[in-house]
């Protein structure tokens, strides 16, 4: 849609990039002024976030170069392009998890217990960069009539990015909502990765933008049911505990 939303001069805002950039000010603002609420230092919240994010990027796109590897052997130098998109968000949900694990070790912090502080912000992180795809013309939908007309495909296509983004926002409410009830540690992470999974294993199915290589089922959707029974083994092991 709007690949490049600002330019001035030689100099170019582009609305991908853009979007990552609020999506992270916007969730650590929140997180910082909630932090001390859950007796946790909001400058170790800062911290880690800002370390969640570089191992986040870095995760998504090297899953994003392995997925399209025949291109990128062709093109070398769009791998470090980042403003042009091509992030997976199960590479960086990966790495942001082993990254923030690592972290929190090192730090002497509550593992599941900031997890489950920071459920929520993920959540709306990932709807704000949702918004970042739409404009980029990224993690498009398949033809409709009516859809979306993106320029760059030259055709009308099912706004998925947008229905991700509204489901996350909802998301992001009922994790916070949940989270104020629930004392369980560990059970607000695990609702958000069963919630999520389970999601992108159904919307995967309008997207067009991924192969089907198992059984018609695409690698996330793969991945999204191996995190979605995970998860919710970890919810009802966690709802059996006193």
């Amino acid at each position: 849609m709007y690949p490049i939303i600002l330019q001035i001069g030689p100099l170019k805002v582009y609305s991908y990039g853009l979007m990552i950039a609020i999506a992270f000010l916007v969730c650590i603002f929140l997180a910082r002024k909630e932090a001390r609420h859950y007796n946790l230092d909001p400058d170790k919240i800062y911290d880690l976030s800002f370390f969640v994010l570089v191992s986040g990027i870095i995760g998504g796109r090297i899953l994003y170069v392995i997925l399209n590897l025949p291109y990128y052997l062709e093109n070398p130098k769009e791998i470090i392009m980042l403003h042009h998109g091509g992030l997976v968000w199960f590479g960086a949900f990966g790495f942001a998890l082993i990254g923030g694990i690592v972290f929190l070790k090192k730090n002497s912090l509550p593992i599941f217990k900031t997890l489950d502080f920071l459920a929520p912000y993920i959540a709306l992180g990932h709807a704000i960069g949702r918004i970042g795809c739409f404009l980029n013309g990224c993690c498009y939908g398949r033809p409709a009539i009516w859809g979306v007309y993106f320029p760059i495909h030259q055709d009308k296509l099912i706004p998925i990015q947008l229905f991700e983004s509204v489901f996350l926002l909802i998301l992001f409410f009922i994790l916070i909502n949940f989270r104020k009830h629930n004392h369980k540690t560990g059970m607000t992470f695990s609702l958000y990765v069963a919630s999520y999974s389970l999601w992108r294993f159904a919307i995967e199915f309008l997207r067009a933008d991924t192969p089907r290589h198992f059984f018609g089922l695409t690698i996330f959707q793969i991945i999204s049911i191996v995190l979605f029974f995970g998860s919710l083994y970890a919810i009802l092991y966690l709802k059996s505990r006193r």
